[in-house]
């Protein structure tokens, strides 16, 4: 009964709290039940209400607003023209940026639309994969398709025409001049294009043909486009096709399955015998190293300036690779594991960026390390599955999230941190270098704590117990009633500066 009682008074404190700070126009802390605050890592504040339930903020001009246990949220930007909704995400998702949408259920349901670069107004639906269409101010781009009966598809699925009739009976796509004629696929094709001829009699046999040819790109420069020719027969048996025809790098490849496989052109070389579960020998002499696989990828060692590597899965794997790109700028990679997947190190340096990458058990572990190693400046994240999250910027923001059940995950999901994180983040810890700012939260604010250059803020037990100390003295609130002030402390109040 007494446990009653204090709740009734907590919630009638609090309530009177809440209008009274509504009154005086000041931020209303009542911790658990509702608390406003100031963002510690970027200019805005923040309001939650009953913990988990519900919180509302705005960032510089992002105002975002959820319903974790909904699982409901919502974000706008007006600066940006963005908008974002979610429910019960990845479920039913809504985005907007200007005048382009798409709202969609399970990536299978979807309404999308908007403008294209040729300010060509569009709007389409999709019931994946059985129903397709688009309406657009050019006719011409108008489609509809009902699968597998018949219909028409333009710049969809990677192609920019398709057509078909009680698929897989018969099929016609285009990709850019390349048009190829299924029926039924894929058994029977026929292939057209600038220079191309080509057929198949899947798996039986099959021939393709491109003479070397120009081609105009996007700055209306003709360039050379090559050639080449390949052919099959009783795929995937026996194989063989010569690719770059018309340019200095000829490759050429062969393959009789499973008693041996070429490749061949003039920066490389490999021979397989036994394939797949044969033996490798590569010799890359633009990368300027030799590999020995048997099989690959399971046992694998190369040495060179290029490329050094022992591999015997799943004990334990060395990695080291140089790269070049075409202004002969040098990137190295490195990767070991040992007793795959227990534990996994990677690192990449590509100036002025260095990363490495330390994982056990996949997500269970995971220390990212990115620097710039031009400016100093560094990036970390470490992450515990479910334990923990800890972030530090480039900018030295730091956040520390205790329980943190999707994060390592999903890192980079801003979906999930917006729509479900609330829920079950019970100690938050973030720290801001450049303006000395840093809060901490216990228990959606049963607890909370904010250090700023000018104040010291505390709450306690739904903010029943509240102490700030800035430079005009000390404050006391006990039950939300002042209870104790004392005089100015610091010496700027005193003297009046």
């Amino acid at each position: 009964m007494s446990i009653i009682k204090y709740l009734i008074i907590c919630l009638l404190g609090v309530g009177w709290r809440v209008a009274d700070a509504a009154y005086a126009d000041e931020p209303a802390h009542a911790g658990f039940f509702s608390d406003e605050f100031s963002l510690t890592l970027a200019p805005g504040h923040r309001t939650e209400i009953f913990g988990p339930l519900y919180y509302s903020e705005l960032q510089e001009s992002q105002r975002t607003w959820a319903i974790p246990p909904l699982t409901l949220s919502h974000t706008e930007d007006p600066v940006t023209e963005s908008e974002e909704w979610d429910f019960a995400y990845p479920a039913l998702t809504y985005d907007r940026y200007g005048k382009e949408y798409r709202w969609q259920i399970f990536q299978v349901f979807s309404f999308a639309g908007g403008r294209d670069q040729d300010l060509t107004a569009n709007r389409r639906f999709t019931l994946f994969p059985f129903y397709f269409q688009q309406r657009s101010t050019d006719p011409a781009q108008n489609y509809t398709a009902v699968f597998p009966f018949y219909g028409e598809l333009k710049h969809r699925l990677y192609h920019d025409q398709i057509d078909f009739v009680m698929f897989p009976l018969y099929a016609r796509t285009r990709k850019k001049d390349v048009v190829t004629l299924n029926a039924p696929y894929p058994i029977f094709s026929l292939r057209e294009g600038d220079g191309l001829r080509g057929w198949k009699f899947w798996p039986i046999t099959g021939h393709e043909h491109k003479t070397p040819t120009t081609v105009t790109n996007n700055q209306g420069e003709l360039k050379p486009s090559a050639g080449h020719d390949s052919r099959f027969v009783l795929w995937p048996f026996f194989t063989k096709s010569t690719n770059g025809i018309g340019t200095t790098n000829l490759l050429k490849q062969e393959a009789l399955i499973p008693f041996y496989s070429l490749y061949r052109s003039r920066p490389r070389d490999s021979t397989s015998y036994g394939w797949p579960i044969g033996v490798t020998h590569t010799e890359d002499r633009e990368k300027k190293y030799v590999e020995t696989d048997a099989p690959w990828p399971l046992i694998e060692f190369a040495h060179g300036e290029g490329k050094s590597e022992q591999r015997v899965w799943p004990f334990y794997s060395r990695a080291t690779n140089t790269l070049w790109d075409d202004k002969q700028n040098v990137s190295h990679l490195e990767g070991n594991w040992y007793c795959w997947p227990i534990y996994k190190y990677n690192r990449v340096t590509s100036p002025p960026l260095d990363r490495e990458r330390t994982r056990i058990l996949f997500f269970l572990y995971s220390w990212v390390n990115l620097k710039n190693t031009e400016t100093g400046k560094t990036f970390q994240r470490s992450d515990f599955w479910p334990l923990y999250t800890h972030r530090k910027e480039l900018n030295g923001n730091e956040r520390l999230q205790i329980m943190a059940i999707l994060e390592p995950i999903f890192p980079n999901n801003k979906s999930m941190q917006r729509d479900y994180a609330q829920l079950y983040s019970f100690w938050r810890a973030e720290k801001n270098p450049k303006t000395g700012a840093a809060s901490q939260s216990l228990l959606w604010n049963l607890y909370r704590h904010e250090v700023t250059p000018q104040a010291k803020k505390t709450s306690l037990l739904f903010g029943l117990l509240q102490y700030e100390s800035t430079r005009a003295g000390k404050h006391w609130r006990v039950c939300y009633l002042p209870a104790r002030k004392t005089a100015p402390v610091w010496p700027e109040a005193a003297t009046g500066h």
